[in-house]
């Protein structure tokens, strides 16, 4: 045998053990993106419960990855890019996009579709009891944290802001909530905005180092016709009590923070989630991570939701009854 054929051998022998030795692609588990959103927020807590929770409780052909994101806006992004396949996004912003209607944004997310009402995420205007803050316009001059640029929390900020005619009157500080209350804390902000379900970490963080209010936005949106301009948003309160000296109701607004998928996400896959979040066990695990959760249930599924189902979702709730 010569050095050619025996070199040809050899190659042909190590292509043969590899095609016993390496899975193929088609054995291999789909993995599957969840877009979430910055660290003291709600949006994580989902992506990383749905990745814990989801898969793992049955053996799947897929595995779920939760991915930190900026929050609503980029998650609409790149989950109607198909860069995520699922993600956390607010009702208003699902309709606005699907709609051409974001702010200089005229693009139509309409592969963006809608899996589940998750919370309801209200409003937060975070002060010091002696600032002499008690509306939105006394922020005029001020340093506010408003959010993570890309965020839902930043784009309902600007939205409200601008509606009560303070936009361009503040300094402002795009940053995550933890950051916001760090830099609150060391007074480098007389304010800072979350648009998140409470009780907020960060909101608790800021009170352990300073005295806090919240400041009544519920008036605000009241007085100034928020809720005929934008009536995809509805009334809440804070209750008395959920942060520390803060012993009073503070009422708000809040949107619908909703699980979406991308329309290409196979029916199965959604389907299949679906049936092991929705059940008694998986609801208590959700409830476990966070009390936020207390609203997930079947009855509440299709809560806020004015966009198309994704058609894995529709077949769910259709044998729930909902639809």
């Amino acid at each position: 045998m010569n050095l050619r054929e025996s070199l040809r051998n050899i190659i042909s022998a190590v292509v043969i053990t590899a095609s016993f030795t390496l899975p193929s692609l088609s054995s291999a588990a789909e993995r599957i993106v969840f877009g979430g959103g910055p660290a003291g927020g709600t949006f994580q807590v989902v992506a990383n419960a749905i990745q814990v929770y989801g898969p793992v409780k049955e053996s799947t052909d897929y595995t779920v990855k939760a991915q930190s994101s900026a929050g609503s806006i980029e998650n609409l992004r790149k989950v109607n890019q198909g860069k995520s396949d699922f993600g956390v996004v607010y009702s208003g912003h699902v309709y606005l996009g699907r709609e051409g209607l974001l702010k200089n944004d005229t693009n139509k997310y309409e592969d963006v579709m809608a899996v589940s009402f998750l919370y309801g995420a209200p409003a937060q205007l975070v002060v010091r009891k002696d600032s002499g803050i008690t509306s939105v316009k006394d922020l005029e001059g001020k340093k506010v944290g408003v959010g993570n640029a890309g965020s839902g929390a930043f784009a309902n900020c600007e939205l409200f802001f601008t509606h009560m005619g303070v936009w361009d009157k503040i300094e402002r500080n795009a940053m995550g909530y933890n950051d916001a209350a760090n830099a609150f804390g060391n007074n480098q902000l007389d304010a800072f905005w979350l648009f998140t379900a409470f009780p907020s970490g960060a909101v608790i963080m800021a009170a352990q180092t300073n005295d806090i209010d919240l400041i009544d936005l519920g008036k605000d949106a009241e007085e100034s016709g928020f809720y005929e301009k934008y009536p995809y948003f509805s009334k809440l309160s804070v209750p008395a009590g959920t942060y520390k000296g803060v012993e009073k109701e503070s009422p708000s607004f809040r949107d619908s923070a909703l699980w979406v998928a991308n329309a290409e996400v196979s029916d199965e896959i959604v389907y299949d989630l679906l049936s092991k979040i929705y059940t008694d066990e998986g609801l208590a695990y959700m409830k476990e991570q966070k009390k936020t959760f207390q609203e997930m249930a079947i009855e509440t599924g299709v809560d806020g939701i004015v966009t198309p189902l994704h058609p894995g979702a529709e077949k769910f709730w259709k044998e729930k009854g909902l639809m």
